[in-house]
């Protein structure tokens, strides 16, 4: 028997929602509330969301953000600013002590990043394991997509998915984009530059550096094959059984509550 954990599709909320449940449910399992969890979930409005650790002030251009239409949010996960828009996104809650986890970060992230490799195959999207030769290059970028960290998903030489991990009370929470289509246009606005040559420069850079499951696959793939494809890619990457789980009205009521007091909060939003 594959040990089940519970799959949860929650569509699209805010994004002060989407890290607040994330949050919520890392705790959950913490207190052995819920088995380990998948979930899938989207954006609206769509959003800028800035690593725990990321500075604001110099990188993020806030006003371009709003004047686009997007929220900003600060995960509770490292990393860089991802811009979250025609996307999947996923997220991972197991435990540390899980029995096939391993302790280390990096090998933590290959056996969570398995999962994202078979949602690829099933797309039939030849992708493959970022493996970064010593040390990775820093460019400097607040931008997420510029460059691949250990064992993230590359397509074609290019970054496919973004992952981002944090461990709290025992847990791992590693959360991610997968990009259907990419606006690097509209991305490079929401960023801060010298100068429009720089901008330019950056931009087209990125521009070999992304990849999209649009561009990738060859042919159009809409939302719900993308999730079809990835919920078989996690179960079969993991080797587990995804039970479907709806929450209960008093867990939403905390999840809008730690949603309200932190994640829509200026003071940790703006708080670096």
């Amino acid at each position: 028997m594959k040990p089940t954990w519970y799959f949860i599709d929650s569509g699209h909320a805010s994004p002060a929602f989407n890290m607040a449940l994330d949050e919520a449910l890392l705790k959950w399992h913490s207190n052995g509330d819920i088995p380990p969890v998948i979930r899938f979930y989207g954006w609206e409005p769509a959003a800028l969301s800035v690593g725990y650790f990321q500075k604001l002030k110099g990188k993020i251009d806030v006003d371009a953000v709003h004047k686009h239409g997007f929220e900003l949010v600060r995960r509770p996960t490292g990393g860089r600013a991802v811009l979250h828009d025609n996307e999947l996104t996923y997220s991972v809650i197991v435990s540390e002590n899980y029995e096939t986890m391993p302790p280390s970060v990096t090998e933590a992230y290959r056996v969570i990043s398995q999962g994202l490799l078979e949602g690829f195959q099933e797309l039939d999207i030849q992708a493959e394991f970022s493996i970064p030769e010593g040390k990775l290059q820093q460019t400097g970028s607040a931008v997420c997509f510029d460059e691949p960290s250990w064992y993230e998903l590359i397509v074609e030489g290019k970054k496919a998915a973004g992952s981002a991990q944090t461990r709290q009370k025992g847990v791992i929470l590693q959360h991610g984009s997968i990009p259907i289509e990419v606006d690097d246009i509209t991305l490079f606005d929401l960023f801060i530059y010298p100068n429009e040559r720089v901008k330019e420069r950056a931009r087209k850079a990125f521009g070999g550096k992304a990849a999209a499951i649009n561009e990738v696959a060859g042919r159009r793939i809409n939302l719900p094959e993308v999730k079809d494809a990835f919920k078989r890619g996690f179960e079969k990457g993991l080797d587990i059984h995804l039970e479907p789980y709806t929450l209960t009205e008093e867990q939403l009521q905390e999840v809008y509550t730690l949603m309200e007091e932190r994640y829509q909060s200026k003071e940790w939003t703006y708080s670096r």
